[in-house]
């Protein structure tokens, strides 16, 4: 019975930690929306999210990413306890963990202000980037890049199970993502929007993939 009531108490502690995963994602965007509808001055076509982060009300974007981290640290860690000793167990929660630490970094530091936000900042793109931006666009990167990769990793285990439809949502997401990146970064307008969507198609794979394996462990 002690060992049957101890197996029940490990696996809530991992739905629970899962669960963070899930919310991860709607979570960052449906506090982002908020801020881009009600924030003055800033314009989602010319803005990248992260720019929310800046101004007297830049706390609430800033903890918006060091929370969404934090979540996916912590579903990095149930991963990893539910699926250790199989595929995915290592490399995929290693990765997950670090997106979600990159996420924490990309909060604690801001990037410069330009494009006219926040309100006195100059009309166009700044002409050099301070320590601080540098270090947020780093972190920033660094974490889509684990996350990508942590796709790729969780694409080989569904290949392994033969669950196709999964295998080919995390190849999707490591292929669209950094193409909507790519695509972003050379575009004048609407530069935030594509950005964003870039963010949705990753973020939301790391919350789809927690809430699939949370359903696993509830299942037992």
């Amino acid at each position: 019975m002690q060992k049957t009531y101890a197996k029940e108490s490990h696996t809530n502690v991992i739905r629970l930690l899962l669960a963070g995963g899930v919310i991860s994602a709607p979570l960052f965007y449906a506090a982002a929306i908020a801020q881009v509808i009600t924030r003055s001055g800033f314009d989602i076509r010319r803005h990248a999210i992260s720019m929310l982060t800046l101004g007297e009300m830049g706390w609430i974007q800033s903890a918006n990413f060091i929370l969404t981290g934090l979540l996916a640290v912590l579903a990095a860690v149930g991963i990893r306890s539910f699926l250790r000793g199989s595929r995915g167990g290592t490399w995929g929660a290693l990765l997950i963990g670090m997106y979600g630490l990159g996420m924490m970094a990309a909060g604690m530091f801001r990037p410069d202000p330009g494009l006219g936000f926040p309100s006195g900042a100059p009309e166009g793109m700044p002409t050099s980037m301070s320590g601080e931006a540098a270090v947020h666009s780093l972190a920033f990167f660094t974490a889509f890049i684990c996350l990508i990769a942590a796709s790729i990793v969780f694409a080989r285990r569904f290949a392994t199970r033969g669950e196709r439809g999964w295998q080919a949502y995390s190849i999707a997401t490591a292929c669209l993502a950094p193409l909507l990146i790519i695509l972003g970064m050379g575009m004048n307008s609407w530069m935030g929007v594509i950005m964003g969507s870039a963010g949705v198609v990753a973020f939301e794979w790391v919350s789809a993939l927690a809430a699939r394996l949370h359903g696993e462990a509830s299942r037992g």
